[in-house]
């Protein structure tokens, strides 16, 4: 059973116990219908209380059954709470820790509500792209008030009881517990005392208007609307609660329920729900049992104090990890340390940091000059300079001074991590921790797994992962791992772009008016131009076969790196990030195109981001069949969280899915016919092709 049934006395509780969140699963939905039969058969019980097992009263729905009949098997959710709501015997909830989504929408349907303070109480469905759809959008306004409901609603973030209980006129909480420990004895006291009050209490009963109605929901409307984009459900949450102010509640709740089921099959919710099961997929590694030990990580060393490791620093200070940073000179160390004061000190001003946190973070990182000084560190990470003899360096060094069983990372973003790991006696203890620029800002991490990483290893670092907020995704060896082998591809085709007729700001423009959060000019002026400039240098000396446009090596050539010399493909004024477009940039494009002999062609909109994704697209089909990622949801979280795809779609993987792998493949074979473009990168990779022939996906 997934809930468990006591009598109190003359008290029945009814605990979801469904972990981690007591999801409103079949089964649970099941057993609560079965103790509330059961207490109502009992002439003993006088009265019943719902509470949550663990660390949640109920996270709502319970995604594992997303997609399945499960999910809308009755009992469904709107049966349970209805026959809470009719309930002959009193149903007190007693909430605490986490209320959530159709745990709310149980909880609203009960005659009263009980909290524990500090629990988090939120309705979040507009993050999947829904609405509520068990009566979140009709009751809360009714119990909380139109104003701060809606606000819930159409934002999705959590907010304390505490908080919601001090509003005025609130109906959510008949009682607040002193605590959390003491929260069942008052649950049941209060049960006891209101046992024998009837009429019962039903929040559907609630009067529900806003004083300006009208010119209120036009108001928020129209906020929403600016702040949602491309988003269709918040404008439809503020619909569903205007219809909770202006028809009867059975009304009001088929509306919600229309809306509901309408914004399910919108591409916009099918894209946030597979990332929602994306991000959790992607940290099950296929062949390391979940319950694998982990290695203790109480101190962390870095090697390199400069914008990288800087960076990556502070994650590990935010969690409360002590740090100690290392580097050959005291000058780099005294810059380091005070770029890392000043991220912080730029958050108090911001109000995003209080200062006794910025003093315990600070009090944690501690700078040395010498290798012998972080021999005791559980895991240490290199962000050293980019160039193969210098990993060495580093890490024999490592080798000799570093305790058994300390993890050796490397943050390295192309180089061969098995290379690096036979640097060392201890390839076991080897791993690749790729942060992105800044580390302290972006979300994801590539885990890079050599041959010999061990698994306890991979287990540790995924588990390190978690506990500094960072979406990990393993990738196993090749040059650039997931993210950047395929950036790559995005990249030259973008520059094939402006041998046949395109401007830099053409191309950025149609990739940003797709959802892309920077083109792919803009994103090379912010990354370094001459980042890019000595990888081709190597290809030009490892594959002498690949085509580039030689637009970016004749930029880089006039000193021309980004923002961070004020001119890349773009001007910069100082201290600001406009990109202005340079003519004497598009003047060098042009006069490029006529020595290849090229006319310029009217490009569409439509081709330069077909180009540009198609391409990833085709080469994560290669990483996918090659087993560097072992499943295309962990490539949309790359691109989702590390390189700014557009949400809304859902990553590139999803994103072909949504149109059909068959029209990419034709796309494709255009492309090819193309003769200023790369024929034989459009064959489309074995696994593409098997897949769209057999009418298949990626997930």
């Amino acid at each position: 059973m997934s809930a468990d049934y006591q009598v109190h006395a003359d008290v029945a509780v009814i605990t979801l116990n469904n972990p981690p969140v007591n999801g409103m699963g079949y089964d649970t939905r099941l057993a609560v219908v079965k103790g509330v039969a059961q207490a109502v058969a009992d002439p003993a019980v006088k009265a019943i209380v719902i509470t949550g097992h663990g660390k949640a009263f109920s996270g709502g729905a319970d995604i594992r059954e997303f997609g399945t009949p499960k999910a809308i098997q009755e009992p469904n959710l709107l049966s349970v709470i209805a026959l809470m709501e009719n309930c002959s015997k009193p149903v007190v909830a007693a909430m605490h820790t986490l209320v959530m989504g159709g745990g709310l929408e149980l909880a609203l349907g009960c005659h009263y509500r009980i909290a524990a303070p500090g629990t988090s109480v939120a309705l979040p469905e507009v993050k999947l792209g829904l609405i509520p759809g068990a009566g979140g959008t009709q009751r809360l306004p009714r119990a909380l008030g139109v104003e701060p409901a809606l606000n819930m609603i159409v934002s999705g973030e959590a907010i304390k009881s505490e908080m919601l209980a001090s509003l005025p006129g609130q109906k959510l909480f008949d009682q607040m517990a002193q605590s959390h420990q003491s929260l069942m004895d008052e649950a049941l006291a209060f049960a006891r005392e209101i046992a024998d009050v009837r009429p019962l209490p039903k929040v559907r009963d609630l009067p529900c208007k806003h004083p300006q109605g009208d010119a209120y929901f036009q108001f928020a409307r129209n906020m929403v609307k600016g702040m949602a984009k491309d988003y269709p459900a918040p404008p439809k949450a503020v619909d569903a609660v205007e219809a909770a102010t202006k028809k009867p509640f059975a009304e009001g709740m088929a509306f919600e329920r229309e809306n509901f089921i309408n914004l399910m099959w919108t591409p916009e919710c099918r894209a946030l729900r597979h990332l929602f099961g994306a991000q959790r997929a992607a940290s099950k590694i296929p062949d390391v049992p979940s319950d694998t030990p982990v290695r203790e990580i109480k101190q962390v060393a870095i090697i390199g104090a400069g914008t990288m490791g800087g960076g990556i620093a502070m994650n590990f200070l935010n969690a409360g990890i002590a740090v100690k940073m290392l580097e050959t000179k005291q000058e780099a160390l005294d810059r380091g340390v005070a770029t890392i004061k000043k991220n912080y000190e730029d958050r108090i001003k911001k109000g995003k940091l209080k200062e006794d946190a910025f003093t315990k973070r600070m009090a944690l990182l501690s700078t040395t000059l010498s290798y012998n000084d972080i021999s005791q560190a559980d895991l240490v990470i290199e962000a050293v300079f980019e160039e193969i003899g210098v990993k060495e360096a580093v890490f024999k060094q490592l080798d000799a001074v570093m305790k058994p069983g300390a993890i050796l990372a490397s943050n390295t973003s192309t180089l061969d991590i098995n290379k690096i790991a036979h640097f060392t006696q201890r390839p076991q203890d080897v791993v690749g921790m790729h942060f992105f620029s800044p580390a302290n800002v972006m979300k994801l991490l590539e885990v890079v797994r050599g041959k010999d990483t061990a698994k306890d290893v991979l287990a540790t670092v995924m588990d390190v992962a978690k506990k500094i907020k960072k979406i990990a995704v393993v990738s196993g060896v090749c040059d650039g791992f997931i993210g950047n082998r395929m950036i790559e591809q995005y990249g030259r085709q973008a520059g094939f772009l402006l041998d046949e007729g395109c401007t830099p700001a053409q191309v950025d423009r149609a990739a940003e008016k797709f959802g892309w959060a920077m083109g792919p000019f803009r994103m090379s002026d912010l990354a370094g131009n001459d980042i890019g400039w000595a990888i081709r240098k190597r290809r030009y000396q490892e594959q002498p076969n690949m085509r580039y446009s030689k637009t970016a090596d004749l930029l880089c050539e006039q000193g021309r790196f980004g923002q961070k010399t004020g001119a890349g493909w773009y001007d910069y004024k100082p201290g600001k990030r406009d990109a202005i477009p340079n003519k004497d940039v598009e003047a060098m494009i042009a006069e490029h195109r006529k020595s290849l002999g090229i006319n310029p062609r009217k490009i569409s909109d439509e081709e330069i981001v077909q180009r540009l994704v198609f391409s990833l697209i085709n080469e994560a089909a290669h990483i996918l069949e090659e087993g560097i990622a072992s499943k295309a949801s962990d490539i949309d979280m790359v691109y989702i969280s590390g390189y700014g795809f557009p949400i809304y779609r859902g990553g590139p993987m999803n994103y072909a899915d949504q149109l059909g792998l068959f029209n990419v493949v034709q796309a494709m074979h255009r492309f090819a016919a193309n003769p200023h473009d790369d024929a034989e990168f459009w064959k489309p990779a074995p696994l593409l092709a098997k897949l769209a022939a057999e009418g298949k996906t990626f997930n």
